[in-house]
C-alpha cells in the first residue's frame, strides 16, 4: 500500500555539468525493511545517499519521506523527518568524547534557547541530563559505555564504526542509511556487524538501507537488493535473484557467477 511507504524516490536524476551521475532512479522503502544498494565503484551509490539526505539536490525527479517532498529541505530538516546516516569515511568529532559524539547526534530532540545554554538555566540542564541518559543507553547497546569519556580519536577503528552508528541512532530515525559499514573491518568484526545490523533493525523497529562491497554481508542480511551500474539500476530483487542475475555478474567482473563470488 502506498501509505506504508517510508521513503519514495521517483525518477531521480542528478547531473554534474555534462556528467549524469544517477539516471532515473526509483526506490520505495517500507518500515522495517533491510535493503542493500550495491554496484561497482563509481556506480552512484553514495551520490544517491547524498540526495536522500539533502546533501545534493536532484536535477530531476522527487524524493518523498513519509509522503513529504524533500525538494526544498536542508539536511537537518530531512533528519527531523526520520532519516539518519553514517559515512563511507568515518566522520566523528574526534576531539570530543565518545559520549558527546552521541549526544550531538540527538540534539534535534532536545530544545532549549541560546540564552538557556549561555546562562545554564534549569531547562538547559534538564535537556542535557536527558540527552546524556539516552546517549549512555546507546553506548551500552554498542559495548562502548566504558569508553564514554574517551576522546573518539582514541577508539580502535571498529569501535569508531560502531560509535558512528550509535550517533546516527541518537537522532531516532525511522530509516538508517549505512554507507559501507564493514569497510576496514576484519572477518570477525564483519560477522559481528551482521548481527548488530539485524539487532538494530529489530530493537529500534527501523528500516535500513546499506551500501556495501562485502558480498557476504549483503547476501547474508539483506531481504532485497538494488544494483547500480553507471548511475542506472540494472537489477532489483532477493539475494538469490541478484546472485543469479547475469547483468549483475557482468557489471562486477564480466565473469560467470561462480567466479564473481556472488
Amino acid at each position: 500500500m502506498a501509505d506504508d511507504i517510508l521513503l519514495q524516490a521517483n525518477s531521480v536524476t542528478i547531473r554534474f555539468g555534462g556528467l549524469t551521475a544517477v539516471s532515473n532512479f526509483n526506490l520505495a522503502i517500507r518500515p522495517h525493511e533491510l535493503l542493500g544498494l550495491i554496484g561497482p565503484n563509481g556506480a552512484g551509490k553514495t551520490t544517491i545517499f547524498n540526495m536522500l539526505t539533502g546533501v545534493y539536490k536532484p536535477t530531476e525527479g522527487e524524493i518523498r519521506i513519509g509522503g513529504v517532498s524533500t525538494k526544498e529541505m536542508k539536511p537537518y530538516q530531512i533528519t527531523s523527518l526520520g532519516v539518519a546516516r553514517t559515512f563511507q569515511n568515518i566522520r566523528l568529532f574526534k576531539e570530543l568524547t565518545v559520549l558527546d559524539n552521541v549526544k550531538i547526534g540527538g540534539h534535534i530532540h532536545y530544545k532549549y534557547s541560546g540564552t538557556s545554554a549561555v546562562l545554564h538555566t534549569n531547562r538547559f540542564h534538564e535537556a542535557e541530563d536527558i540527552a546524556e541518559v539516552e546517549a549512555m543507553k546507546l553506548l551500552e547497546i554498542f559495548g562502548l559505555a566504558s569508553r564514554a569519556e574517551n576522546e573518539a580519536k582514541n577508539l580502535p577503528y571498529g569501535d569508531q564504526r560502531r560509535l558512528e552508528i550509535a550517533r546516527a541512532l541518537a537522532a531516532r530515525p525511522k530509516l538508517l542509511l549505512l554507507d559501507e559499514p564493514a569497510a576496514g573491518l576484519n572477518d570477525s568484526e564483519t560477522r559481528a556487524l551482521m548481527n548488530t545490523i539485524h539487532d538494530i533493525r529489530d530493537r529500534f523497529d527501523i528500516a535500513i538501507l546499506l551500501i556495501e562491497h562485502n558480498m557476504e554481508l549483503v547476501m547474508g542480511i539483506c531481504e532485497r537488493i538494488v544494483v547500480l551500474n553507471f548511475g542506472k539500476t540494472i537489477a532489483e530483487g532477493t539475494p538469490e535473484a541478484i546472485r543469479a542475475n547475469p547483468a549483475v555478474v557482468e557489471a562486477y567482473l564480466g565473469e560467470p557467477a561462480e567466479a564473481a563470488g556472488l
